[in-house]
């Protein structure tokens, strides 16, 4: 049978070994967290120079180089461009009843839903 100090001292070696468990695991989540953020920042500043380097030439133009380049006349890449060939984006009417019926979906009702006037409890 344990005796008190028995008990005392297996109460005391538990704790300080779950002490020291928590400091050191503690330790390693930090660790951890800021080498995350670390390579976070890092991947940001990466994409962020890469995305602004595009835009700076690296080599200064001179005037007489930028008008020597000719006007842009191919649409491609340039959404504003192509809208204006685009055909329109939504369906006509219908003009016969044959049209408006083949149009509909099977789900889609052939007269619109229309809310009946009154007390709906009459």
């Amino acid at each position: 049978m344990n005796t008190v100090k028995s008990f005392w001292v297996g109460w005391g070696a538990l704790c300080v070994g779950g002490a020291g468990a928590y400091y050191f695991a503690k330790k390693e989540i930090n660790a951890s967290r800021t080498a995350k953020l670390e390579e976070a920042r890092r991947r940001r500043l990466a994409n962020t120079s890469l995305e602004y380097s595009e835009n700076v030439p690296s080599h200064p133009l001179s005037s007489s180089t930028m008008a020597a380049t000719p006007a842009r006349t191919d649409a491609a890449g340039s959404p504003s461009q192509e809208a204006g060939n685009d055909p329109a984006p939504t369906r006509h009417a219908p003009e016969t009843e044959r049209q408006r019926v083949l149009e509909k979906s099977k789900y889609e009702p052939a007269v619109p839903y229309t809310s009946r006037k009154g007390d709906r409890f009459s």
